[in-house]
């Protein structure tokens, strides 16, 4: 059978009346910037991740970037990212003017390894940006003790991890502020690229507010140097419809990866490890197998859909080829990119595909 790596059609199925009527809604109105739909979402969003202010912008990238600005942190300053991660938490730090420097991970989880943040840090460190990868929050305590020891900021990059937990406490709520992705595959989607910022410090979501809108605090007023980034009517619609269901999708999505990792038994296959008090929400389910072209080529013979995250680390990417880093200089991050393969996982997998992805890894 065939067992594609991502479907949206389950659950576009099953909202299609919500999705429809939020599409109506916004043309019957003709407002499609800064409007109702942006208010209200950014009400239930902030709501939902337990934060007093939600800002919209254009994409996960945009977040992390305008709270770097928003906290003033620019030429000559380093912030602290993993190693491991999408290329767009180095490039928000880029984008102001400073400088990533690259922490490897825990193996097993995939997360910036807290016991190696510390000797990186420097005279110049301004920032930690813990990311919670593909869908698990970061081991959170050491981090925050780190950033207090030396205060820095600590900005959660939560593309992947829509309601994820750490101890209890969903992840976005750490830091100085998070950024979060709706790109369309993430747990919580837009039809587009949309993205927010959440934040309990009333200074930090005013003046991401105005960043995002070309540095204006109201209609031709312009006290910083800003850019065009928010979150149109449109999207913002879309996931107010998609939003009473995200705990329902992360439960599925964990049902899946519960089966996963309780049925894959093939020893050649390394499972991710969960960390103790932690309730991901996985996006990503990642696996890793030292054969993984052969373990790819394998699945996808059989019709099941795979990707790989991510196949070339950031510091061996062209464009951060002036930091000066060299292969083998972060061989954790090496590792991963070279063995690291990402199964289907969606909401609305039925138990039938589950099992053909077990049963075809099992048969590897």
């Amino acid at each position: 059978m065939r067992v594609p790596f991502v479907s949206f059609l389950p659950m576009e199925k099953e909202l299609n009346t919500e999705l429809r009527a939020a599409f109506d809604r916004v043309l019957t109105r003709s407002w499609y910037i800064e409007g109702r739909e942006d208010e209200a979402f950014e009400k239930a969003f902030a709501e939902y991740c337990g934060t007093k202010y939600c800002i919209g912008v254009g994409n996960g990238l945009d977040a992390l970037m305008l709270i770097l600005k928003a906290l003033n942190i620019g030429e000559g300053d380093e912030v602290i990212v993993p190693s491991n991660t999408y290329i767009a938490t180095a490039l928000a730090v880029t984008y102001v003017g400073a400088t990533p420097v690259f922490v490897e991970p825990k193996i097993r989880t995939f997360n910036i390894d807290p016991d190696r943040i510390e000797a990186a840090v420097s005279k110049k460190t301004k920032a930690i940006m813990p990311v919670h990868l593909y869908g698990q929050a970061c081991d959170m305590d050491p981090i925050l003790s780190i950033a207090e020891k030396y205060g820095l900021k600590i900005i959660e990059d939560c593309a992947q991890a829509h309601g994820a937990t750490y101890k209890g406490q969903k992840v976005s709520t750490f830091g100085d502020a998070a950024g979060f992705s709706f790109y369309p595959g993430k747990n919580l989607g837009a039809l587009g690229d949309a993205g927010a910022v959440v934040t309990d410090n009333e200074e930090i979501a005013r003046k991401v507010r105005a960043l995002g809108n070309y540095g204006s605090d109201y209609k031709y007023h312009h006290i910083y140097k800003g850019n065009n980034s928010r979150l149109d009517e449109m999207q913002a619609a879309f996931l107010s419809a998609k939003l009473p269901i995200l705990e329902k999708m992360n439960a599925e999505r964990r049902r899946i990866a519960d089966r996963y990792l309780n049925e894959i038994t093939n020893g050649r296959v390394i499972l991710p490890a969960v960390e103790k008090e932690m309730v991901p929400v996985w996006h990503i389910f990642g696996i890793r197998c030292r054969e993984r072209e052969a373990l790819e080529e394998h699945l996808n013979g059989k019709g099941i859909g795979t990707n790989k995250h991510y196949p070339i680390p950031m510091h061996l990417q062209e464009c951060y080829r002036d930091l000066g880093y060299r292969e083998g200089d972060f061989p954790i991050a090496e590792e991963i990119s070279r063995t690291e393969l990402s199964l289907p996982m969606y909401y609305g997998m039925t138990d039938e595909e589950i099992s053909c992805v077990i049963d075809t890894i099992n048969r590897f």
